[in-house]
């Protein structure tokens, strides 16, 4: 896949917001352990960035998928890897299945805030007896006239305690497993709706995670997203753009990561010389510079399959697999390689190593990308 001199552009655009807009804030944001969505999502979404290949109708910009790919490597590349997330959550996690399947009515009403940055989005599927069992799910939306009344509660859930919408995943019928599953839209200002806590994590700690609860909360049966009762499949579809978002800003994190320690040992002296001068430590970056670019063109080939509308289940789980537990190599060689220094909080490794050990959990842990292979390859997974 060959990109543009428009891509070169765009991706300059990015970078640009990253450097003016993020880096400068993010000890601030990290110490607070939150940053603020609503004044920064406006910004995002002059550039584009939260509605990329979506509908111009409803304010996004009509691109094709490779200029998301751009973007989520330049948000990967900033300080604070808690911003990208959430930027990626609302623009590749909580609004894919609306774009696809909801009504006229419902676009308007969310996905054109969302993209235009004035309303903070989440996506509410993990709970907290089921982690990536997503067919074990328990919260249950029952029909009550023309409403849901939804009674459950989830967890780890990204922009949580900022978000103004969810794109929820609940349980609509009383078929087991992966049937009976809708996805339906909850405005975070309906009664009976609570931040249950807001979470303390080890890393990505200026994103604001949380436990959420649902305590016979009525929304509109309208506000269901596509077919009821198809909410599993449609999320599943979701999922695996959002294992994109993860891998591609995985080639950023790491690219930037490597860039900044090579730059280190060319001007660390150790016993007399610069640090660059030792073979390990130079054949070790170089080997894991390589591991990225080749992590870059596997992800570039999953993009193009994806606009070539071909099912990239296979693709994105390898892509999401590599990324995950490359970034956790490079952040460790990174701290290894700058030393004392590298274990302090003022280095930059440190917050590095805390926020890339996410990749192998969050959106799909390691052993459920596995899972999926497996099965692909038919054995019994």
């Amino acid at each position: 896949m060959r990109l543009t001199d428009e891509h070169a552009a765009f991706r300059a655009s990015v970078r640009s917001f990253v450097e003016s807009e993020i880096d400068p804030h993010a000890d601030a944001w990290e110490d607070a352990g939150i940053f603020p969505a609503h004044e920064l999502f406006p910004k995002a979404a002059r550039l584009g960035l939260l509605g990329l290949e979506r509908d111009p109708q409803y304010g996004g910009e009509g691109a094709d998928h490779s200029f998301q790919m751009v973007a989520a490597e330049e948000l990967g590349r900033s300080d604070v890897a808690g911003v990208a997330m959430a930027i990626g959550v609302q623009s590749m996690m909580a609004t894919p299945s609306l774009a696809a399947h909801g009504t006229d009515e419902l676009k308007r009403t969310y996905l054109a805030p969302a993209l235009a940055g004035q309303q903070v989005a989440a996506i509410a599927v993990t709970e907290p007896d089921t982690g990536s069992d997503v067919a074990q799910l328990r919260t249950r939306a029952v029909r009550d006239g023309e409403d849901w009344v939804i009674t459950g509660s989830k967890t780890f859930i990204t922009n949580g305690t900022q978000a103004d919408w969810l794109c929820l995943l609940a349980r609509t019928s009383d078929e087991g497993g992966y049937r009976g599953m809708s996805q339906i839209i909850v405005p975070t200002a309906s009664p009976g709706f609570s931040v249950a806590k807001r979470l303390d994590k080890l890393g990505n700690r200026c994103s604001d995670t949380a436990e959420l609860s649902f305590d016979e909360v009525r929304v509109p049966v309208a506000n269901t997203i596509g077919e009821t009762g198809r909410g599993f499949q449609q999320q599943m579809q979701q999922f695996v753009i959002e294992r994109m978002y993860a891998a591609y800003s995985a080639v950023g994190s790491c690219e930037r990561a490597l860039e900044r320690t090579r730059r280190y040992i060319a001007e660390r002296e150790v016993f007399g010389r610069p640090l660059a001068t030792k073979q390990y430590v130079t054949f070790r970056l170089t080997e894991l510079q390589a591991r990225v670019e080749m992590l870059r063109n596997h992800t570039m080939a999953v993009c193009e399959a994806y606009l070539a509308g071909e099912d990239i289940t296979r693709g994105a789980s390898i892509a999401k697999l590599t990324a995950g537990r490359l970034a956790r190599e490079v952040a460790d060689t990174c701290i290894q390689f700058h030393g004392g220094m590298g274990y302090m909080e003022e280095t930059w490794t440190a917050r590095f190593l805390r926020d890339s050990r996410l990749g192998s959990i969050g959106g799909g842990a390691d052993e459920v990308m596995l899972q999926v292979l497996a099965r692909l390859d038919g054995l019994p997974a």
